[in-house]
């Protein structure tokens, strides 16, 4: 799932505070946009790994447009001078035990999931890419 975050300079001018608006407190302080590229990715992790485990929705992740329209809106002089970056986090851990199931497709479109699946690296299984489908419908 690609998370929106920005980076916003401190009024200090060393640092940058590192949020994540579709994870509510979920932001670091770092000096640097490498370090903060890194820490928000641990930040993310971590903060998904406690919704989960108190059974807790994994937010959907909204697009980098809507997120930067909303806060721009809301705060049009505190993020003026911030910018903006997407991290692609992988939420299958989050979303609990795996189970099997059966399902039944016809039979062009599972050679088109197969296709889809062999030519990309975002998908490693095509129940990985049904998967991705799926959170992507619940998510409207």
């Amino acid at each position: 799932m690609n998370f929106a975050i920005v980076f916003d300079k401190q009024q200090n001018d060393k640092e940058y505070k590192v949020s994540v608006p579709d994870l509510p407190g979920c932001n670091v302080m770092v000096e640097t946009v490498a370090l903060g590229l890194e820490k928000v990715r641990q930040s993310i992790k971590s903060h998904l790994a406690i919704l989960a485990e108190y059974g807790e929705k994994i937010p959907t992740a909204k697009s980098i447009d809507l997120v930067r329209q909303a806060y721009t809106n809301d705060n049009p002089y505190t993020y003026m001078h911030a910018f903006w970056a997407i991290i692609d986090i992988d939420i299958t851990a989050y979303l609990g035990r795996s189970h099997k199931i059966n399902v039944t497709l016809p039979e062009l479109l599972i050679k088109q999931i197969d296709d889809r699946v062999s030519k990309s690296t975002a998908y490693k299984t095509r129940s990985g890419f049904i998967a991705s489908a799926c959170m992507v419908e619940l998510g409207k």
